[in-house]
């Protein structure tokens, strides 16, 4: 039996399987909150890593928007 072996996903292609922007996965990569791999210059991740990541609330937002205005 053969071991298949999970493939390496770039910034668009982990982007696209969140359904979230590229922006948005580079301020992730900021805060050091996306499981994430340096490969020299570019970033890779393993779907399974990211998706464990998600389901643990990972990708939950604390964060307030900061152009949000209410009524005054």
């Amino acid at each position: 039996m053969q071991e298949t072996i999970e493939p390496w996903y770039s910034v668009e292609e982990i982007s696209r399987h969140l359904g979230v922007s590229k922006e948005t996965i580079y301020r992730w990569l900021e805060r050091h909150k996306i499981p994430a791999h340096r490969m020299g210059k570019l970033w890779k991740f393993k779907p399974s890593e990211v998706d464990r990541w998600v389901l643990a609330g990972g990708a939950e937002s604390s964060e307030r928007p900061t152009d949000h205005k209410g009524p005054n």
